[in-house]
């Protein structure tokens, strides 16, 4: 052991009530070897005043005669570093040349050493009120309609272990508060009589009334924090010392305090991360939690009960943040709780396994892809097309799909518009619709919410489905803040990598092209509002209109009249990959009501950023929407254009600028290089 050690900052963050005999024996032994009187393990020991007795550390202290392989000093301070304490972290000293200087870890924002004791008392005589105190518990965690478990029978183990019965869960809420009003305080009336010694339980989180497992948990709204392994007194001032978002801060009538804690999951998943990384920050802040507690089925104690003498009662209500969200955004600015770094030696032979690919060279399982057109490009068609690919596993634009489960979330068509469109689309595909099983379709028109409020309610409900892909149609229905902001539509984007994580799938939506003529822009410049659209996912696809002669279209559709010719659209698709090689632009006519790849060849011939001699506006007209094109795109985030910016944008010279400009006069000037509108045609 370091001698310069003070054994007294070590036993000051152990709690002695929270030790075995054997424990406390311990501490005592190790401190005797390291050369401290017995008064120090009795001022220690008197921390635990339902065990401690007077002149008993004095006695045992002579009893220990040592032995072969002693206790030592050392095993009291692992004790105390299990229990939080850090060797000097209770005092300041000079470092010499040899000192490792490390930061604080990450999410510990209490210090023990200075943390003050929360004392609280049980209510006697009058203020006693037990139907009052499940009243209130119920008002504060329940809505009126839900259903609650509870328990008040035990059942005997084989070893005589006595354990809480299934309970009842067939009664809400409000029912129960409607009854304990006109029992007043006679709990045992309203749930069934409880013996004091066996205790009384409550489910915290609202059940479906047909049981009181986890699948029957509706809402997944709290978590028990509870430890019995530090003073009462020293845990109620560590929930609050945290900041937890707690509803409840209950006395289980014996060595711990329950807090029921603010979760609010959207689904099964999202809740066991959340409980993981709750019960992450309180071990780490020197809390010892009891880690049976994370199912959402869980028992706790009951307000209201007696047990063995002591009252289960309510401390307090809705303390530290407001919940969880609020919760999470002070930790992590306090604290950091990024991962580790890692060492590419150390994974370089045995690498993590990629996804599979979803549509072959264009995405991955698990990733995103944002589908990019101007209007009359049939975007919503197209993404049926893909789910009807992809639950018959069959080729999307001369693309391989895998076949698997899809979730189709559609916003904008009403449910029988929508659902007829799939069949239209079935029949046009010339797909027998063999895996039908394998397609959802939530019909969402008049119901839909902004992105960050509806991602978790389609994780919740998607959960267990198992999908490979949702699509999402159209993204303009459930788009939150301004989208030519690159900070607003971050954070909105953000909630499709939500979708992607907690379902393990991949995540599909479409946007539209910005205004004006998209010649001459790369594919990945042509979504409206801010780039971010266009650099998020990892995968674009852009549509871009081919335009083509009657011609063409007679050649591509012999025999078609003249309103299908009229309503038909040529197209290109151009990639932007993030995770594949970039492929060869696709050609392809959308013929309502279906794509179709271009099997004439025709439209390979129409030169990207310029259009077809025969299908050309006059040269001036032509010129006069590139400079419009140009002068929009360069002055989108209102800086000034200058003639430097376009020689950028178009690759050419400053003399090509200027007079590509002078063609423009009637709308444009150049004054000290800059380029300025001046009026419209």
């Amino acid at each position: 052991m370091d001698n310069n050690l003070d054994l007294t900052e070590a036993i000051a963050h152990i709690d002695p009530a929270s030790l075995s005999y054997e424990g406390w024996l311990n501490v005592g032994m190790g401190l005797k070897e390291a050369g401290y009187p017995a008064s120090v393990w009795d001022d220690w020991s008197r921390r635990d005043p339902r065990r401690y007795h007077p002149g008993e550390c004095e006695a045992k202290y002579r009893s220990f005669k040592g032995a072969g392989d002693p206790i030592t000093g050392g095993t009291v301070v692992k004790m105390a570093m299990d229990a939080g304490w850090r060797p000097g972290s209770d005092r300041d000293f000079a470092l010499d040349w040899d000192s490792v200087i490390t930061e604080r870890e990450d999410n510990v924002v209490v210090d023990r050493n200075w943390l003050e004791r929360r004392e609280f008392q049980e209510p006697e005589g009058d203020a006693w009120h037990p139907g009052s105190e499940l009243i209130r518990y119920l008002s504060t965690l329940f809505a009126p309609e839900e259903y609650v478990g509870y328990v008040t029978k035990v059942f005997s183990t084989g070893d005589g272990e006595k354990k809480p019965t299934r309970g009842y869960c067939d009664r809400t809420a409000g029912e129960l508060i409607d009854l304990l009003n006109r029992h007043k305080d006679d709990i045992g009336a309203v749930l069934g009589d409880y013996d004091p010694e066996e205790r009384a339980w409550i489910r915290f989180n609202p059940l479906d009334g047909k049981g009181v497992k986890n699948d029957n948990v509706t809402a997944y709204r709290y978590a028990l924090v509870e430890s019995d392994k530090m003073d009462l007194a020293e845990q109620n001032a560590m929930i609050r010392e945290l900041e937890l978002p707690v509803a409840c801060l209950v006395y289980s009538g014996g060595k711990s305090v329950h807090a029921i804690v603010k979760i609010d999951a959207g689904s099964y998943e999202e809740y066991r991360r959340r409980v993981d990384f709750l019960y992450s920050v309180c071990e780490k802040n020197g809390m010892v939690i009891d880690k049976q507690n994370r199912n959402p089925s869980r028992l706790s104690r009951l307000p209201g009960a007696v047990r063995n003498g002591h009252k289960q009662f309510i401390i307090d209500t809705n303390i530290g943040k407001e919940g969880w969200d609020e919760w999470r955004e002070w930790i992590d600015s306090v604290t950091d709780d990024l991962p580790d770094p890692e060492n590419l030696s150390e994974v370089w032979d045995n690498m993590p396994a990629l996804s599979p690919a979803l549509i072959d060279g264009v995405l991955r399982q698990g990733h995103k892809l944002l589908l990019v057109g101007p209007s009359k490009a049939g975007k919503s068609f197209a993404l049926i097309e893909l789910c009807i690919s992809i639950a018959e596993g069959v080729p999307w634009l001369g693309f391989a799909c895998a076949q698997g489960r899809v979730l189709y979330v559609n916003l904008e068509l009403d449910k029988a518009s929508c659902l007829n469109r799939f069949r239209d689309v079935y029949r046009a595909m010339d797909i027998p619709p063999r895996h039908m099983d394998n397609l959802d379709i939530w019909n969402l028109r008049g119901k839909s919410l902004p992105m960050d409020k509806l991602a978790p309610k389609l994780i919740r409900r998607a959960m267990k489905k198992n999908y490979i892909a949702v699509v999402i149609d159209p993204i303009y229905k459930v788009l939150t803040g301004d989208e030519n902001s690159a900070d607003q539509m971050a954070k909105f984007c953000n909630q499709f990598d939500k979708v992607c994580t907690d379902l393990n799938c991949a995540t599909i939506y479409c946007h539209h092209h910005s205004k004006g003529s998209q010649w001459g822009k790369q594919s990945m410049d042509r979504a409206s509002g801010s780039g971010v659209f266009a650099r998020d996912p990892d995968a674009l696809l852009d549509l871009i209109e081919l335009p083509v002669t009657e011609d063409t279209k007679r050649r591509a559709a012999p025999g078609a009249d003249e309103v299908r010719l009229t309503n038909m659209t040529a197209l290109r698709v151009e990639g932007t990959l993030r995770e594949f090689p970039k492929f060869r632009p696709v050609n392809l006519w959308f013929d309502y009501p279906i794509h179709h790849l271009d099997a004439v060849g025709d439209l390979a011939q129409v030169k990207s950023g310029k259009k077809p001699k025969e299908a050309a506006e006059d040269d001036g007209a032509a010129m006069g929407d590139t400079l419009d094109m140009c002068f929009d795109v360069l002055g989108f985030d209102g800086e000034p254009v200058t003639v430097q910016k376009a020689a950028e944008y178009w690759g050419c010279s400053v003399k090509t600028v200027r007079r590509r400009f002078a063609t423009g006069k009637e709308r444009y000037t150049i004054d000290n290089n800059v380029i300025e509108e001046i009026g419209e045609n």
